[in-house]
C-alpha cells in the first residue's frame, strides 16, 4: 500500500456503512438538492450524496446570474408553451430536450418564487436600480437580454446554495456531503436492470457506503476535463462547468447499462476549441452573456458596430435589448438558426476581417464608463458580481482598485456571439416524461440529462424529478441489494489505495486528453476514432490497472479519471454511431460531409450490455405532443 501522506483526518479504508432510504439523491448541485427537497415535501425520508458540501457545490456553487427561459413570470409577453415550441424548433431545429425545455418554460417562475420564499433575492427590494429600461416597476423584477418580451431574469444567485441547503436542513433531508458515488447497484447485480442504490467512499476518511433506496435520482452534471486538463491553467481545467464535473454519474449509469444520447455533441468545445486553450469564461470585458449589451471600442476609442439578426446595423444601446418587433418570437431568444446564427444584437461578425484590414486596432475593450448607469452597475456590480464563473474577477478587480465609472476592461474573447452561439449542450441520460431514464427506479435531473443547461433548468427538472422519484417509491417493492456486487466495487475502489507504486491521476489525466485531442477533434472520420478507441482501451488495460493514491482525496480524484476515460469512450462511440456531420452539432465528419441529411434528423443513442455497445435511435420529436403530456404527468409536480 502508498503510505499516505500527512493526512488531518483519520483513516478508514475497509469501513462501511449501510444507509437505507425511500429516496436516494446523488449530486448535491441545484437538481440534485431540488430533487431531494420535492421528494422530501411528499414525506418520505431522503438521503442526498454529495462529493462536496451542497452550501456551496455543483457548477451554480458560487452563483448565477440569469434566470433562463421563464416566460411565465408576470412581466413576460410571450406564452410558455409557444416559447418552449420556438426554443425547441426555431432555436434548435429540433435538437432539443423537449421535454426539460417545456417543464422548465412553464415551471421555472414558480420555482423563482418558491426559491424567494427560501430567501434568494430575486428582486430589485433596495430600489438600486429603479427606473432603469431593464426593470419591472409593478414587481421590482429586472431583466436581461430582451427587455420588451421579458424572458430571462437577473437574479442575486450567490444565495441559490445556501437556501437550497439550508431547505434540505429544515425538511429533515439526511445529508452525506464529501462522499463520492461510486457505482449504481442494481437489482440482483443485473446489468439494465432496476436501480436499487448505489456505493460510495469518503474522500477525507476513504470510509466505504453503501446505500439502499426504492427510489435515486441521479444529478452529477456533465463531464469536464475530456479534451482540456492541466492544474496549471488557472480557471480552465475542462469546459465551462467546476473542474469537479468529471462525469460520474454519465460513467455510472453507463456501467448500469442506462441508455444515453447526444453524447456526439459533447466533442465540442464551444469555448476555445478542442485543442485551444481559451480564457477564463465571462472573466473578461466581452459583449455576451452576462455583459450584454456593453459596448467595445478598440484601442483607439472606436466604437465596435452592432448589428441585428440580418445585419443591420443596431445604432442605439437600447436597440441592443429591444427586438425588431416584425422578427416574430424567432427574434426573441439569445441565439438560434441553423448551425448557431445569433438572432438578438449581437457586435458583428466579420470583425477579425476589419482588423486585418486595419479598420479597428487590437486590443479590444469593454467601455464599461460609455455604457448608462444602470447598465454599468447591472453588468459588473450584479450580473459579474453574482456569476460563479466571474465572482472572483468582480472581488480581484474591485480590490486592486478598478472603477467601472472611469475604467474600461481589456477583451480576450468576444465569445459565441460573433461566431455562432450553438446553445446545444451535452450529452446525457435519456428519458421519458417522468424523466426517469431507461432504467427502472432511476431518475435524472439537470445537466445529467442531454442538453441540460442552466440554472433555471436544473431547479425545474430537479423538483420534477424529485416528485415523480417520490410518487414510485411510495408504490415500489423493497429493494434487494446483491452482496457480491457491493463486495467488487468495494475490491474496485480500495485497489488504488493498495497498490505500492504506479501512475498518478494527473498523468493519467493528461494521456487520456491527449488522445481525446488526437483522435476526437473538430473534425473525425472512422479511422481516427477507431484508433481513439484502441488507444482509450490500451491505456485501460495498461496504464489505468497501475492508478495509485496516497490518501483519501487521491483516491477520489484517481476515480474520477476512471470515470472520464469511460466518458471519453462513450463520446467516441457516440461519434462513430452518428454517420452524417451536423450544424447544429457543431460536429464534422470527413468521411461523411453531408451535414443533417433527412435521415440523421433523430437522436443516436448508446448503452452498454453484456460488455457490448448497442446503438439505437429515437424520433426528435419522441415527446410530443408537448402540451398535452406536460398536463397529463405534471400532477403532483
Amino acid at each position: 500500500m502508498v503510505e499516505p501522506l500527512m493526512w488531518p483526518y483519520p483513516i478508514q479504508y475497509g469501513e462501511c456503512t449501510e444507509v437505507s432510504a425511500d429516496v436516494l439523491v446523488l449530486g448535491g448541485g441545484l437538481a440534485g438538492c431540488y430533487a431531494a427537497i420535492s421528494a422530501a415535501r411528499a414525506g418520505l425520508d431522503v438521503v442526498l450524496v454529495d462529493k462536496s458540501h451542497p452550501m456551496h457545490s455543483g457548477a451554480a456553487g458560487a452563483g448565477v446570474d440569469h434566470w433562463m427561459d421563464c416566460p411565465a413570470n408576470p412581466a413576460s409577453t410571450i406564452d410558455p408553451d409557444e416559447y418552449a415550441r420556438s426554443l425547441i424548433e426555431d432555436f434548435r431545429g429540433g435538437f432539443d430536450n423537449g421535454i426539460a425545455t417545456h417543464i422548465t418554460a412553464r415551471d421555472s417562475y414558480e420555482v423563482l418564487l418558491e426559491l424567494e420564499a427560501m430567501g434568494v433575492k430575486v428582486r430589485d427590494t433596495g430600489d438600486e436600480f429603479e427606473g432603469a429600461d431593464f426593470r419591472d416597476e409593478q414587481t421590482k423584477l429586472l431583466y436581461s437580454y430582451d427587455y420588451e418580451n421579458r424572458h430571462c431574469l437577473r437574479v442575486w444567485g450567490t444565495g441559490l446554495k445556501p437556501a437550497l441547503y439550508n431547505e434540505c436542513k429544515r425538511l429533515g433531508v439526511r445529508i452525506y456531503e464529501r462522499t463520492m458515488v461510486t457505482s449504481l447497484l442494481t437489482e440482483d447485480a443485473k446489468p439494465g436492470g432496476r436501480v436499487v442504490g448505489a456505493t460510495g467512499v469518503h474522500t477525507r476518511t476513504g470510509a466505504f457506503y453503501v446505500f439502499k433506496a426504492k427510489a435515486s435520482v441521479l444529478s452529477m452534471a456533465t463531464p469536464e476535463r475530456i479534451w482540456i486538463y492541466s492544474t496549471e491553467w488557472t480557471g480552465l481545467v475542462g469546459r465551462d462547468g467546476p473542474p469537479t464535473n468529471a462525469g460520474n454519474g454519465h460513467a455510472m449509469a453507463w456501467r448500469a447499462g442506462a441508455e444515453l444520447a447526444m453524447m456526439e455533441n459533447s466533442s465540442h468545445e464551444e469555448w476555445g476549441g478542442s485543442t485551444g486553450i481559451g480564457s477564463v469564461m465571462f472573466g473578461s470585458g466581452t459583449s455576451f452573456a452576462s455583459w450584454h449589451p456593453c459596448t467595445i471600442v478598440d484601442a483607439n476609442g472606436k466604437e465596435i458596430p452592432w448589428v441585428d439578426k440580418d445585419g443591420e446595423p443596431v445604432t442605439s444601446i437600447y436597440a441592443r435589448s429591444h427586438p425588431t418587433p416584425d422578427k416574430g418570437l424567432y427574434a426573441l431568444i439569445l441565439g438560434g438558426g441553423e448551425g448557431g446564427t445569433v438572432s438578438m444584437p449581437h457586435v458583428v461578425f466579420d470583425l477579425d476581417e476589419r482588423i486585418k484590414r486595419g479598420e479597428f486596432a487590437l486590443p479590444l475593450y469593454a467601455d464599461l464608463p460609455g455604457m448608462p448607469a444602470h447598465e454599468r452597475r447591472a453588468i459588473f456590480g450584479l450580473m459579474i458580481g453574482q456569476e460563479g464563473k466571474t465572482w472572483p474577477v468582480y472581488r480581484n478587480l474591485t480590490e486592486a482598485g478598478f472603477n467601472p465609472d472611469q475604467d474600461m476592461l481589456q477583451v480576450y474573447q468576444l465569445g459565441p456571439a460573433p461566431i455562432g452561439w450553438r446553445r446545444l449542450r451535452y450529452g446525457g441520460l435519456m428519458h421519458d416524461w417522468d424523466l426517469r431514464s431507461s432504467l427502472e427506479g432511476l431518475y435524472a435531473a439537470g445537466q445529467q440529462i442531454y442538453n441540460g443547461c442552466g440554472a433555471s433548468h436544473a431547479c425545474s427538472t430537479g423538483r420534477w424529478a424529485g416528485a415523480r422519484a417520490a410518487e414510485y417509491a411510495t408504490r415500489a417493492r423493497e429493494p434487494r441489494i446483491d452482496p457480491d456486487q457491493v463486495r467488487r466495487e468495494r475490491t474496485r475502489v480500495y485497489a488504488l489505495v493498495e497498490r505500492s507504486a504506479g501512475i498518478d491521476w494527473k498523468e493519467l489525466e493528461c494521456g487520456i486528453a491527449q488522445v481525446m485531442q488526437n483522435y476526437c477533434g473538430d473534425t473525425k472520420n472512422e479511422e481516427l476514432m477507431n484508433i481513439g478507441l484502441r488507444s482509450l482501451r490500451e491505456i485501460k488495460e495498461a496504464e489505468a490497472a497501475t492508478l495509485c493514491a496516497r490518501n483519501p482525496h487521491e483516491l477520489m480524484r484517481a476515480l474520477e479519471v476512471l470515470d472520464i476515460l469511460t466518458c471519453a469512450e462513450i463520446i467516441l462511440h457516440s461519434s462513430l454511431a452518428r454517420k452524417a456531420s451536423s450544424a447544429w452539432f457543431g460536429f464534422e465528419r470527413l468521411d461523411y460531409p453531408q451535414r443533417d441529411p433527412p435521415e440523421w434528423l433523430k437522436w443516436v443513442t448508446v448503452r452498454l450490455e453484456n460488455d457490448r455497445v448497442q446503438v439505437g435511435g429515437r424520433p426528435l420529436d419522441y415527446y410530443n405532443p408537448l402540451r398535452e403530456n406536460y398536463e397529463r404527468h405534471s400532477q403532483g409536480a
